[in-house]
């Protein structure tokens, strides 16, 4: 990432000083009363749900009851009438949040799955057991709820909502819940109901399900365990402090891995980690800052991996490349599953997103298969996901997920699970681990140089960015090649961008703001040299600046 001041605290063991106090957190979520008045204090569904902090009123009780009760009446009028499905990461605020949620869900009459013993769950076995609880049935459906601010910093809350498909919710859903939410905001909660935690418990609907032995059990079905079992390899895996911190072992012990669970440490405020580029803790599996631990005990495995705290993300540690670039492993997965698993229809196609590499269209070419690009965020996967017609849906984020290998839909929101763990059955079968797997398509099909740069942006100018229209770039070429597309609508649905794509032969940028910070990023890639990647990034740069001047 260029255009960002590194911080000296960057891959350092992250000191005291920065450490969440989290009695102050708890507190603040319990007594702030958000104001809806305020902007920063209302409802807002980013890319993947409503994300804040306690401490700046952005992320308190009265929005998790306000939220939840939203759910509860965008149910009653879809008629979804199946049980919803409910977990919590390991952050702070998750554990709070839940018995918030639990106490309007129960005072509404709703059927609740929660975990049992009170396990941390991870997003993608949420996804699952909708999945596997609505196969086959035409009504009576079941949806979730995931309490997650991904891999964002421990003062962090996170609340998602995962329709009937598995999946993130669509804009047409989260728009509706959030305006509904703010309205009980507004109205200091009137018509928000609501029972105490104990009863809530208590109620005949509130029941649990045993999630991580679900989830284990099938596991079976996505990943081919054998070749792993056979091939000897030494694995590691950290967790990161996150939900699936003991899913690990029973997955190690049930397929006989010879697997090394590097921390079962949890701790909210994440003193175990080292600090992220900006001296920030980020549970980012795809930061090599974040990474430090993991990436100390790289020639010790064949392979290793590591997860964010809800378990959505991947990031692989070989031997040979070390930390591999998301993007780069999302090639290398996308090459390998369209190779091997020959159980996929022939029709079967590739999803990316818009600011994920290019070297994806090559692949996909090579596999002849078709491409289906779409924008950033997750949710766009969903429905091709859960009828197959796409086998592969990927993140540059370091988010994806893929089909059984019966090419039956596994999960429709991101599994950061099962690509570490592909990670070991495309090192076992391939024997070469998937750095050394991406040199050879590299090779093969061109090296990519990419960079990311982001950059202060007042909410004005992120409007102005997100509305930047195709007709308003005038361009001939970039990076000294012609241009061959510019795009504000994503290529595979017809949906806006958010922003711009220019392509040409040789590379390409996008150009967009920040679904929940006050920044915009240009993504950029050339399939030539350095050079000719800083020649893409100051054209795109000039762009933005007088867009958004």
């Amino acid at each position: 990432m260029s255009g960002e001041k590194i911080s000296p605290l960057a891959g350092k063991p992250a000191p005291r000083s920065i450490l969440v106090d989290l009695d102050k957190l708890l507190a603040a979520y319990a007594e702030v009363r958000p104001d809806p008045s305020n902007p920063l204090q209302r409802v807002a569904f980013g890319t993947s749900g409503h994300r804040g902090s306690s401490l700046d009123g952005s992320f308190n009780e009265w929005h998790i009851l306000a939220i939840t009760q939203a759910i509860c009446d965008y149910r009653a009028k879809e008629s979804i009438t199946g049980p919803l499905f409910i977990g919590f990461d390991t952050h702070a605020l998750s554990k709070p949040a839940f018995k918030s949620a639990l106490e309007v869900l129960a005072a509404n009459g709703i059927e609740v799955l929660s975990s049992k013993g009170g396990e941390f769950t991870p997003t993608p076995a949420i996804s699952h057991a909708i999945l596997v609880y609505n196969r086959g049935r035409a009504s009576g459906l079941a949806d979730g709820i995931v309490i997650t601010p991904s891999h964002n910093p421990p003062d962090n809350g996170g609340f998602k909502y995962n329709p009937v498909n598995g999946g993130p919710a669509d804009t047409g859903i989260t728009g509706w819940v959030q305006q509904q939410a703010n309205h009980y905001l507004e109205n200091r909660l009137a018509g928000v109901k609501r029972v105490p935690f104990v009863k809530a418990c208590t109620a005949t609907t509130t029941n649990t399900h045993d999630y991580l032995g679900a989830y284990v059990a099938d596991l079976g079905n996505v990943i081919d365990f054998d070749v792993i079992r056979g091939s000897g390899l030494k694995l590691a895996v950290d967790p990161l402090g996150g939900a699936g911190v003991h899913y690990w072992a029973p997955i190690a012990e049930r397929y006989k891995l010879d697997l090394t669970v590097v921390s079962e440490d949890v701790d909210p405020r994440f003193a175990f980690m080292t600090v992220d580029w900006d001296g920030k803790i980020r549970m980012d599996p795809s930061s090599e800052y974040a990474m430090q631990r993991l990436l100390a005990l790289k020639d010790k495995y064949d392979v290793a991996f590591a997860c964010d705290t809800d378990h959505d993300r991947h990031g692989v540690v070989t031997r040979s490349s070390g930390l591999l670039n998301a993007n780069h492993y999302l090639a290398v997965m996308i090459d390998y599953l369209f190779r091997e698993r020959k159980h996929w229809p022939a029709a079967t196609a590739v999803g990316k997103t818009v600011v994920s590499t290019a070297l994806i269209d090559r692949v996909a070419n090579k596999a002849g298969r078709k491409l289906y690009e779409v924008p950033v965020g997750f949710k766009w996967f969903a429905p091709g996901l859960l009828d197959g017609s796409l086998g592969f849906g990927g993140e540059e984020s370091a988010g994806a997920a893929f089909l059984r290998q019966d090419g039956s839909a596994w999960t429709t929101d991101k599994d950061g699970i099962v690509p570490a763990l592909l990670a070991a059955e495309v090192t076992a079968r391939a024997g070469r681990d998937p750095g050394e797997v991406y040199a050879g398509l590299a090779g093969e099909l061109g090296r990519a140089f990419a960079d990311r740069v982001q950059a202060a942006a007042t909410s004005t100018q992120k409007q102005k960015l997100a509305k930047l229209s195709a007709s308003e770039i005038k361009l001939d070429t970039l990076g000294g090649d012609k241009v061959e597309a510019v795009l504000d609508k994503a290529p595979g649905n017809g949906a806006p961008i958010g922003g711009v794509k220019v392509v040409a032969e040789h590379g390409w940028f996008a150009a967009r703001p920040s679904g929940t910070e006050n920044i915009y990023k240009i993504y950029a890639e050339s399939f030539r040299d350095e050079q000719h990647l800083q020649s893409i990034l100051d054209e795109a740069q000039d762009i933005v600046d007088k867009a958004i001047a």
